[in-house]
């Protein structure tokens, strides 16, 4: 059966190798239009197109491309405004953006031999700015008040310091685990199905040598089943991944825009 990691190999596209580069903490480096490249740039112009096709002809009765636009826009605009309250709408149009790149990376990654979202480097990016943002706005709404978001005053007074030390070290934890949920679940579910699909070529090989090999016909027929199971499992995933981070993203806004004080 094929490697089914070889599938998640970041390497140069042909004729696009432009020489190497020395940096002082990351080495040489090699200096390339990647796949990975051409994964997200295909997944940015999918969404763009996507969204210009929904609004370059918007009608009062929508067609099936505008309700599934409106509907994404609906679904993220009641994250922002049920999570972050009435200023969920300056927010919306960042958590949209992540939503919308997030799910074009996955559902590309369905159709392609390669998800940019597989890569942890890709996720852990998005992350970084996802937390970035929050802590700019926390300190340009609050200032040093900022740290007040790591000072429960609901707990005992004796104990605050453990529980806020606790807190602190979980809020530098977020954008790790924010980036290895997504890129765990793509990274599991694509190797399963790579392993499974590999299954079906390789017993559907012995079944047509004949004699014993006929016995690969029912696990065969089985790892077909589990293909076809898992990839529509799969898809489900690709948006489900898409919302959690997008609401994910939500919730850590409000942290800061609220602080503690709701909306």
């Amino acid at each position: 059966m094929a490697d089914p990691i070889k599938q998640f190999e970041v390497h140069p596209l042909p004729g696009m190798s432009f020489g190497e580069v020395t940096l002082p903490v990351l080495g040489t480096q090699q200096i390339a239009i990647t796949n990975s490249h051409l994964a997200m740039t295909a997944a940015f112009g999918l969404v763009v197109l996507f969204l210009f096709l929904v609004t370059s002809n918007a009608k009062v009765v929508p067609g099936r491309l505008q309700s599934a636009g409106e509907t994404l826009f609906g679904m993220i605009d009641g994250v922002t405004d049920s999570i972050i309250g009435h200023e969920g709408r300056k927010y919306f149009p960042f958590v949209f953006t992540l939503f919308t790149l997030v799910l074009g990376m996955n559902l590309l990654g369905m159709f392609l031999t390669f998800t940019a979202t597989s890569q942890l480097a890709v996720t852990l990016t998005l992350a970084l700015i996802t937390i970035l943002l929050v802590i700019g706005i926390g300190f340009v709404k609050h200032g040093l008040g900022f740290f007040l978001l790591f000072w429960p005053t609901s707990a005992p007074l004796a104990i605050r310091p453990v529980v806020g030390l606790i807190e602190f070290l979980s809020f530098l934890l977020r954008p790790v685990t924010l980036a290895l949920r997504l890129f765990g679940n793509m990274l599991g579910g694509h190797i399963a199905l790579k392993i499974f699909a590999g299954f079906v070529v390789s017993m559907g090989g012995l079944a047509a040598a004949g004699g014993l090999g006929l016995l690969g016909l029912p696990v065969a027929a089985l790892s077909m089943g589990m293909v076809v199971g898992l990839t529509a499992l799969e898809f489900l995933v690709a948006f489900l991944q898409a919302f959690v981070f997008a609401v994910l993203a939500s919730i850590y806004l409000n942290d800061v825009v609220n602080l503690g004080h709701g909306h």
